[in-house]
C-alpha cells in the first residue's frame, strides 16, 4: 500500500509530528511504500535547521531526516507556510536579500502541487494535526 502524510501541527506544541514519524517507520517497516512526507502550516517549524531541542529530549527533526535518508522518503515542506514562518532555503534567502538561511538540508520547499501530487498518488492519505 502507497501511503502519503502530511503534518501540520508544530513539533514541540503538538504531537503531530511525533505521531506521525512513528506511523511512518511503522508503516515503512511493515512493507508499505511512503515517498512523500508533507509539512504545512506549523508543521513547517520541523524543517527549521536552527533549532536545538533539549539533551533529554528527542529531536523530532532527526527523525525525519534518518527516515527520510534510510528509506528515500522526500520531507517537503510548503513555501507559503514556510515563508511566514522564517524557514528559508538558500535560493529564497537569496531572493528576499536575508542573512541566512534557516531550511535543514534534508528538507525541500515545494508548492501545493507536490501536496496534491502525494494525495493523488498515495492509496491512503493521512493527516495528522494538532
Amino acid at each position: 500500500m502507497i501511503f502519503g502524510i502530511a503534518v501540520h501541527g508544530a513539533p514541540y506544541g503538538s504531537q503531530a509530528s511525533a505521531s506521525a514519524l512513528r506511523f511512518a517507520e511503522a508503516a515503512v517497516a511493515a512493507g508499505h511504500s511512503l515517498d512523500r512526507v508533507f509539512f504545512y502550516h506549523d508543521g513547517v517549524n520541523t524543517a527549521n535547521g536552527l533549532t536545538v531541542p533539549p539533551q533529554d529530549e528527542p529531536s523530532p527533526q532527526q527523525g525525519w531526516v534518518a527516515l527520510a535518508e534510510w528509506h528515500g522518503v522526500e520531507l517537503a515542506v510548503c513555501i507559503a507556510a514556510a515563508l511566514k514562518r522564517g524557514l528559508i532555503n538558500e535560493e529564497e534567502r537569496s531572493r528576499y536579500g536575508l542573512a541566512a538561511a534557516s531550511l535543514h538540508p534534508a528538507f525541500s520547499i515545494v508548492g501545493l502541487g507536490q501536496l496534491i501530487d502525494a494525495i493523488d498518488g498515495s492509496d491512503r492519505f493521512i493527516t495528522f494535526a494538532a
